[in-house]
């Protein structure tokens, strides 16, 4: 079994995972309302945060999980908040100093592109290998709240970037145009709350890179169009037309997300799945619309479920189990790497 640990950011995560079972256990501290009065992750706060909870959240896990099991440890290197980094990193080695065995480390955007193959695993452990052979290769959208990537995993499960955002994240333009409509931290899921209730052909925003020979993403001009419309309109009007507002704006940057993916979709030869996941991925309307444009290809869309689009440990274990070639075996001597590329 497999203990992956996970504290890039804000969450400190531990979770097991058996390739025989799945997951056994998934345990995540969230810090969400410690940095909401900031507006955003303070990186120090953070970091104190992961050293007093990864030693609850060990003691919890160690109530349901036979700690001599565990074969081997996979912690987050990086990309990341380096001091939340070291703090994973330093858990990992002493768990695997103490109990005896390896530690690897996990790029934090694999675990991300591997997650949508958690449920496939789940449904037949058995047969995974064989029904991910089936699935390869694979066209995989990360989007989160620091990255915006299309990856191709190939047969032999090498990752190639396809196309990746020039500017903002499309999480962290839905953060900081919730920020400019007055919405509180975290934005994305304030901006989905309203939306739904919202005509997202009230006002009209730009997508960027419509040309499909533009393999990229960018979100800083959606923002800075929403900026100078709210500028030129009144208060009362802003609030009147908020649930407008959030939709048209939500539909700019899930549109452009979907757009992209439908081009490169039809220049890739023998893409036979596509995948779903970062914390962005939890936002129904770009599930539901993701979905749609894998049925209209006749192509099975592989989205992470909701639990696991987060920050997790799950992904991170799954992902040393699903592509061991690709972990770092550094052992004593591994390091974070805060601005660690996918490929």
């Amino acid at each position: 079994m497999i203990l992956g640990i996970e504290s890039s950011c804000d969450e400190s995560a531990l979770a097991v995972f058996d390739p025989a079972k799945g997951v056994r256990e998934s345990l995540i501290h969230s810090q969400l309302e410690l940095h909401r009065e900031f507006g955003g992750v303070v990186p120090d706060l953070a970091a104190r945060e992961h050293l007093e909870h990864f030693p609850r959240l060990l003691r919890a896990l160690r109530e349901s999980i036979d700690f001599r099991e565990i074969t081997e440890v996979a912690v987050t290197y990086g990309p990341g908040l380096a001091g939340c980094l070291a703090i994973g990193i330093a858990a990992a080695k002493g768990f695997s100093l103490y109990h005896g065995v390896p530690v690897v480390g996990v790029n934090h955007l694999r675990g991300h592109a591997w997650s949508p193959f958690l449920p496939v695993h789940a449904s037949d452990p058995l047969r995974f290998s064989e029904v991910l052979t089936e699935s390869l290769p694979h066209l995989g959208l990360i989007v989160s709240g620091g990255n915006t990537l299309l990856f191709r995993l190939g047969e032999d499960r090498d990752v190639t970037i396809l196309a990746e955002t020039r500017d903002d994240a499309a999480g962290e333009a839905l953060d900081k145009g919730a920020k400019l409509l007055g919405l509180p931290y975290p934005g994305g899921p304030e901006v989905e709350r309203r939306a739904i209730k919202g005509n997202a052909d009230a006002f009209s925003f730009p997508r960027a890179f419509a040309d499909p020979k533009d393999r990229a993403f960018s979100f800083s001009g959606v923002k800075t169009s929403l900026r100078y419309r709210l500028e030129k309109m009144e208060s009362d009007a802003v609030s009147s037309s908020l649930n407008d507002l959030c939709a048209s704006y939500q539909e700019a940057v899930i549109d452009a997300l979907i757009r992209k993916v439908r081009q490169v979709l039809r220049s890739e030869e023998g893409i036979r799945s596509l995948g779903l996941s970062g914390g962005v991925a939890n936002n129904k309307t770009l599930r539901s619309r993701f979905q749609v444009l894998g049925d209209s290809q006749g192509i099975p869309s592989m989205i992470a479920e909701p639990a696991v689009t987060g920050d997790n440990a799950a992904m991170i274990a799954f992902a040393a189990y699903a592509d061991p070639d690709a972990v770092c075996k550094d052992g004593d001597r591994l390091s974070f790497e805060p601005s660690l590329p996918l490929a």
